[in-house]
């Protein structure tokens, strides 16, 4: 029964075609551009495809943002199994910049009344001047990536030009007129009235027709907000600083093991934020460390640091990992009590660990003073002999005669011999 509900449930996708028709999932583009926003348009197309929708409608209100991660987000749109219909919206909203680039990669592009498109001309991400050839170079880069996208969609080509040259910005009812979008319309609905039925070339010049549906949303989830906030470039720059700062702190200075942890935890996140490791990568390698770092914590005396930082680091990796756009979901409703039966252990494993530094240490001479041992042999008139303590044996010296069996206390020590007093226990059976 078990195995069958299994099945049952791992080919429900499979069967949803059958059952659930055209359907068109729905998100929002409406922060700066950056990799959350790669990740998140990835996620939205293969949330499409997973739902067996027929196409994806993106709604657009940017002021732009990363010109590598807009190229990204373009290549997927153009390698994109399913039309992907983008629309400047609600009224009042814009697509600048980087917006505007995208909007011309879509299939099937529109924008509602009272907004506004274009100003894409390339800018240093720091926002100051780009050296003179530099600049030049990045613009005419630019244009001529622009150039093949407004080609390919039959749009204006000079105003995908100018929107990169002179930043060139104008309102939905001129782009509409001068033919650098498809679709003037008052409502979400409108466009996709207008989009249903039109045919678009998809990848490898492949012609398809839009189908739209009933609207599924895919809202913008924790993933996406966590990954948007470590992914601002002032954020992931001084991270990026900051972690390696950590790590050299722990380099230098052995033992300490905190920075290190944090450094570990922090130089994994930076990367995702400078797009040189994949969001989903990244989640699991973050993931890989915090259960290290876990298991470390039973070997190392680092007194929770460990720890704690493993628990931290499996947390963010669940999050980078929390995806509902797939058949396959993290819920935070497993995060959260996984993350929490993990620190638990951590807790009590860190408070063991701390407990052990209340025991007295054995072995030393000086943990021997005061206890008691058995008299095992003795000779030169019952002062000198072996004894027990601890299950070892000892030479020993007492000033008065002791008998074998007696119960002495070890007073100090001079080399290898421990002086001894006879003890107030008489009966050996009463001996340690």
């Amino acid at each position: 029964s078990f195995l069958l509900s299994f099945l049952c449930w791992n080919l429900r996708p499979v069967w949803g075609d059958d059952i659930q028709g055209a359907c068109t999932v729905e998100m929002s583009i409406s922060e700066a551009i950056g990799p959350a926003t790669l990740d998140f348009v990835q996620r939205g197309i293969k949330k499409a495809v997973t739902e067996h929708c027929s196409s994806l409608l993106v709604m657009i209100n940017t002021p732009g943002g990363s010109l590598h991660s807009t190229r990204l987000i373009v290549k997927e749109i153009l390698n994109s199994p399913i039309p992907v219909l983008c629309l400047v919206g609600p009224a009042g909203a814009h697509a600048g910049s980087a917006g505007a680039i995208i909007l011309q990669a879509c299939h099937v592009n529109g924008a509602m009344e009272a907004t506004n498109i274009g100003a894409a001309t390339p800018i240093m991400a720091t926002g100051q001047d780009a050296a003179k050839d530099l600049r030049k170079k990045l613009i005419n880069d630019t244009v001529s990536w622009l150039d093949g996208l407004t080609a390919l969609r039959g749009r204006n080509k000079e105003f995908g030009r100018e929107i990169i040259t002179k930043a060139k910005a104008v309102s939905a009812k001129e782009a509409y007129k001068i033919g650098a979008i498809d679709a003037l319309v008052s409502s979400k609905e409108a466009f996709l009235e207008f989009a249903k039925g039109r045919e678009v070339k998809m990848d490898g010049q492949r012609l398809q027709k839009v189908e739209v549906g009933p609207l599924i949303l895919f809202d913008q989830d924790i993933r996406y907000k966590t990954v948007a906030f470590l992914t601002d470039p002032q954020v992931a720059y001084l991270l990026l600083m900051a972690s390696l700062g950590l790590l050299y702190f722990e380099l230098t200075h052995p033992g300490i093991i905190a920075p290190g942890v944090a450094g570990g935890i922090g130089l994994i996140i930076s990367m995702v934020s400078l797009h040189k490791l994949d969001v989903t990568w990244g989640g699991l390698m973050l993931i890989l460390l915090g259960l290290l770092f876990m298991l470390a914590e039973a070997f190392v005396p680092s007194f929770g640091a460990l720890g704690i930082g493993g628990i931290i680091s499996f947390f963010m990796g669940s999050l980078f990992l929390f995806d509902e756009s797939s058949g396959h979901q993290l819920p935070m409703e497993l995060i959260a009590p996984t993350t929490l039966v993990l620190g638990i252990l951590m807790i009590i494993v860190a408070y063991l660990a701390f407990q052990t530094r209340k025991v007295k240490k054995r072995g030393a001479y000086d943990s021997l003073i005061g206890q008691e041992g058995k008299v095992v042999s003795v000779n030169r008139g019952g002062q000198e002999g072996l004894m027990e303590v601890f299950g070892e044996t000892w030479k020993f010296y007492s000033q008065t005669p002791v008998h074998k069996g007696d119960c002495v206390k070890v007073t100090g020590y001079k080399g290898l011999k421990l002086f001894v007093q006879k003890s107030a226990q008489q009966r050996s059976e009463l001996c340690p």
